[in-house]
């Protein structure tokens, strides 16, 4: 298994054509169930019998949601669900502190197993927390919007 990490795009030129990219997939995405993508040399025009990938829209979406994060001078990285990460790695991706994450795996809110003396988090695993905590997120700012409006209705009385 390998994961692929891709830095951020730095030259102005880069962000344009990923930009530029991103903008194609979308609108393809938008008028097609499937897309075909024709490999052309930089300045070739059209060329019939050109080499060409018929992808499924979900990959196409993958690409246009990288290539939009590359447009943002974000960095990206690809890798399997299905892979083990460090508790670094893991701390890292939802943004927290090591120790705050030991915290979680030893409360069981997220399940690991250990590696010999070493922790390992399936990747799956840390991405269902990082939604069930987005879900909470957004549901507790929908309560407080619900709150303010029922308070400022209150006051218009």
């Amino acid at each position: 298994m390998s994961t692929h990490d891709l830095e951020a795009l730095e030259s102005r030129e880069d962000l344009e054509m990923a930009k530029t990219a991103q903008r194609c997939l979308v609108k393809a995405l938008d008028h097609s169930n499937a897309v075909s993508i024709a490999l052309l040399e930089e300045g070739a025009e059209r060329i019939e019998g050109a080499p060409t990938l018929k992808l499924p829209p979900r990959v196409l979406r993958l690409f246009a949601d990288m290539l939009g994060n590359l447009a943002q001078g974000k960095a990206v990285a690809l890798m399997p669900k299905d892979i083990d990460v460090t508790t670094q790695q893991a701390a890292q991706m939802l943004n927290i502190s090591r120790p705050y994450l030991i915290r979680l795996l030893e409360e069981k809110k997220i399940p690991f197993h250990m590696v010999g003396s070493h922790r390992r988090i399936h990747l799956s695993n840390v991405l269902d927390y990082k939604e069930r905590r987005s879900q909470t997120s957004k549901a507790a700012l929908r309560a407080l919007i619900e709150e303010g409006q029922e308070l400022d209705d209150d006051d218009q009385l």
